[in-house]
């Protein structure tokens, strides 16, 4: 399949820059997958849409501080020339965390990277954090061990002095504001570099009120990382490769998850994100001839879900819209087909809709 299957054209003016001033004030626009029928719904409907028996999966991965900005120790670094001596030390190295490796070791894309060679040191605030690059991987990834230099532990002087991973579409630096709103109310595993914002939608009163109409709920986490966002370089879907992101399906979940499955119930996917790890998992299961639908445990997920996928535990997606030539449009097209999610999308450019993720969301079943 080409990548420009998958475009459409958005006045820049609909990229949400900031969030609506409540979560469930965004709007929803409602989609049948198989007629491509859509309505035009606010989310405080979403509740009343629901059949009562759904089995809905949320993502509670928490995004980290992933940006740190510091200065080159200049251990390793190359001779300043006479035109570089006075920056030589003195210029600001972008640290953009996007992968734990173990609880003080991360992979990071570093800016400016090319000269950042092995045993290059950085430091972040007064000296308090140290990273040494440890390593180099592919898509132009460093692996860096971080050090904290007082009472505090790595994690806490990360969650201080890293700034909030905004994507690039939003055009502004962050804000105190995007440290609680970039994060869903269930955020509660840190790892993620990327919110999974299709759960941005939703309160407390509002899982209240979900569960009150008899509906079930359960959690899983895919730490949001390159794999998501990383942009398809190639002129076809099929000449992209997938970069791993980690994700953890508990027991309880699988049963949860078994049983609704079993029931034939609804099995309801907030997010890409929950829906790449579910997949993923059920490939897994399938693989080893297991009874269960999907796999508990951790793993990593390289699944790239294209037009033509064949689903095996996910009926009902609740996702923002995503931008074009993207591997999330790809899997939503693949969900409810290419021709009806593309019409869709033109409707809410028409309509306008505010887009990704600050923006309103789609509900498709």
């Amino acid at each position: 399949m080409r990548l420009d299957e998958l475009n459409y054209v958005l006045p820049p003016a609909q990229i949400a820059q900031r969030p609506p001033q409540r979560r469930d004030s965004s709007r929803l626009l409602a989609m049948d997958r198989t007629s491509g029928k859509v309505t035009d719904r606010v989310f405080a409907d979403f509740t009343g849409l629901l059949g009562g028996d759904e089995l809905i999966v949320l993502n509670n991965a928490r995004v980290v501080p992933a940006r740190l900005f510091g200065k080159r120790m200049g251990i390793f670094s190359d001779a300043p020339s006479r035109a570089t001596h006075r920056e030589h030390l003195s210029a600001t190295v972008e640290v953009f965390l996007t992968r734990q490796v173990s609880p003080d070791v991360w992979e990071a894309l570093v800016r400016p990277g090319r000269k950042m060679k092995t045993g290059e040191r950085v430091v972040f605030g007064e000296g308090e954090l140290e990273a040494e690059i440890v390593g180099r991987g592919e898509f132009g990834l460093r692996t860096a061990r971080f050090t904290s230099r007082d009472a505090a532990g790595v994690s806490a002087q990360i969650d201080r002095l890293g700034h909030v991973p905004l994507p690039p579409y939003i055009d502004r630096e962050d804000e105190t504001e995007d440290r609680e709103r970039y994060q869903t109310v269930f955020a509660s595993r840190p790892g993620a570099i990327a919110a999974p914002t299709a759960g941005s939608q939703f309160t407390p009163d509002s899982q209240s009120a979900i569960r009150a109409r008899g509906v079930e709920i359960c959690e899983l986490t895919l730490d949001v990382g390159l794999g998501t966002f990383q942009p398809i370089h190639s002129e076809t879907l099929e000449g992209h490769v997938m970069h791993a992101e980690s994700y953890e399906i508990s027991p309880q979940a699988a049963q949860q998850i078994q049983a609704a499955h079993s029931a034939l119930r609804p099995i309801l996917a907030v997010g890409t994100t929950v829906v790449r790890a579910l997949e993923d998992s059920a490939l897994r299961a399938a693989e080893v001839n297991t009874e269960s639908v999907v796999c508990p445990g951790k793993a990593e997920a390289r699944l790239f879900i294209t037009p033509g996928f064949s689903f095996r535990v996910v009926n009902a997606l609740l996702t923002n819209f995503h931008l074009p030539k993207s591997t999330l449009l790809a899997l939503v097209c693949a969900f409810a087909g290419r021709e009806r999610t593309l019409a869709a999308y033109r409707h809410a450019v028409g309509a306008g809709y505010r887009f990704y993720s600050y923006g309103d969301c789609m509900l498709i079943r």
